[in-house]
């Protein structure tokens, strides 16, 4: 979704949304999609409670942005 937003912007999500941790997201996607045996569920519980609802805000300002 990020790089579909990050389209539609003409590539400035990054620079002028830097409170995204574009690398993060990739890496816990990347860590839940292949390596899915040896995650901590307790660590990815806490990390999506902690961290959507800001990457939901940031998505909702860049939308009314746009």
């Amino acid at each position: 979704m990020l790089k579909k937003i990050d389209k539609l912007i003409e590539g400035k999500l990054f620079s002028e949304y830097p409170s995204i941790d574009r690398k993060g997201i990739k890496r816990t996607r990347a860590i839940i999609s292949h390596q899915y045996f040896d995650i901590d569920t307790k660590i990815i519980y806490e990390e999506c409670k902690n961290k959507i609802p800001e990457i939901k805000d940031t998505i909702e300002e860049i939308l009314k942005d746009i």
